[in-house]
């Protein structure tokens, strides 16, 4: 039996789909553990590896610190940390695609956290898909791509933290 298969038998579940709206992609996910826990995993680039990416570092954690998320077989996408309220919310900017540096094709990613019962609500939201190049076509296949990123990646961050109790 998977993993998630399990935490939805134990009645811990996973959310709904991430979801387009306009040009923009959200998800919110309930985990079933302390705020801090998610927090921790959500900005620290030793736990984030275990749900996003295989490769993660950043300069520090601060607005303008910039870094990148790295996967194997796809490459290394740049970041650049906008928003940091501990416990709260985490932003950056990252590339679409494998790049150097931030470019025109940077869409934003904004995590807030929220106490809900017994465990935390995580939310994530993607911006600026209507502003990269490359017309509608391609926007609407950004949004997609990133649209069932997110459902993967919170479902490994959910599965990660409420199959590792401390």
């Amino acid at each position: 039996m998977s993993r998630r298969a399990q935490l939805e038998r134990e009645g811990n579940t996973v959310s709904d789909h991430a979801r387009i709206k306009g040009h923009t992609v959200t998800r919110t996910v309930h985990i079933e553990a302390p705020r801090a826990r998610v927090w921790t995993a959500l900005t620290d680039p030793e736990v984030m590896v275990k749900w996003f990416g295989d490769a993660v570092g950043f300069a520090a954690l601060e607005p303008g610190a910039t870094g990148s998320i790295d996967w194997d077989g796809y490459g290394s996408f740049p970041i650049e940390i906008t928003e940091v309220v501990p416990n709260e919310s985490f932003g950056f900017r990252w590339s679409g695609i494998p790049a150097d540096e931030l470019d025109e094709y940077a869409t934003h990613v904004s995590f807030t956290v929220a106490d809900a019962g017994t465990g935390t609500d995580v939310t994530v939201i993607e911006s600026g898909f209507d502003t990269l190049p490359g017309g509608t076509r391609y926007r609407r296949e950004r949004l997609e791509q990133n649209r069932e990123g997110w459902d993967v990646e919170l479902d490994e961050l959910a599965i990660l933290l409420e199959g590792d109790a401390e």
